[in-house]
């Protein structure tokens, strides 16, 4: 087995989620609404039963979750975990290291969202969500996140436009961070891919030479607070 390290397949990120299961104020049990700005989320179901809550400019939508179902959406669309029972998923996510780096943006109320201090505050977590912190806050923030939510659905694309619109004006700061990121990541799988392409059609096959084998025995960090309940988190690359 190689000694070195290479990113998950495309510059995906990879965690096993274990969804929230209280109960938050519209008495709905499960995570944070929430959304990615230019990441491509997917599920793999594998265990229990649930639903995703979906908001995007072709209105809410409720899918059902099972064993076996694998669910996936763009970015620009409002999710939200329902957890009926036990439910377990595979978290797919496009563009590894940008959830990290703030591309998920809470429904927090309009208020909330247009400040970017009060933003940080009601989104901060203790010692960052790290394995054993109190996960109270992850539900304070959750049924902050609901209130928000809850507004959008009623409020029809208006409301949605100008959610995305302020979710975008809070993130501006960060996007040279991001495409930093992205380069060194997605972005150079593409580029690899690419370079392989042009090598076959060279008739050079020096980069299958190259190949190596990797695996991760466990994951690396156990219980870290998420949006949508306790991860189970893998390197994304090295």
């Amino acid at each position: 087995m190689s000694e070195r390290f290479a990113a998950l397949p495309g510059g995906i990120g990879v965690s096993r989620l274990r969804v929230y299961d209280t109960v938050a104020p519209d008495g709905v049990v499960g995570g944070t609404p929430h959304v990615h700005l230019c990441c491509t989320e997917g599920y793999v179901v594998t265990d229990g039963e649930g639903a995703v809550q979906t908001l995007t400019t072709a209105g809410f939508r409720e899918t059902p979750l099972r064993p076996g179902v694998v669910v996936w959406f763009e970015p620009g669309t409002v999710h939200r975990l329902v957890n009926t029972g036990g439910l377990s998923i595979v978290v797919l996510m496009q563009n590894s290291g940008l959830p990290e780096a703030g591309d998920a943006v809470l429904t927090f109320p309009p208020e909330v969202l247009a400040d970017p201090a009060a933003y940080d505050a009601a989104a901060a977590l203790p010692d960052g969500g790290a394995p054993g912190a109190d996960v109270c806050a992850a539900y304070r923030r959750r049924d902050l996140a609901v209130t928000g939510f809850s507004a959008l659905r009623s409020g029809g694309p208006a409301a949605l436009a100008a959610f995305h619109a302020a979710a975008v004006a809070l993130r501006q700061p960060k996007l040279a961070r991001w495409r930093q990121r992205w380069e060194s990541g997605a972005g150079r799988a593409a580029a690899d891919t690419a370079g392989q392409l042009d090598a076959l059609e060279r008739g050079d096959p020096g980069h299958l030479g190259d190949a190596g084998v990797y695996a991760v025995a466990e994951p690396v960090e156990r219980g870290r607070l998420g949006m949508c309940g306790l991860l189970d988190t893998y390197p994304a690359g090295g």
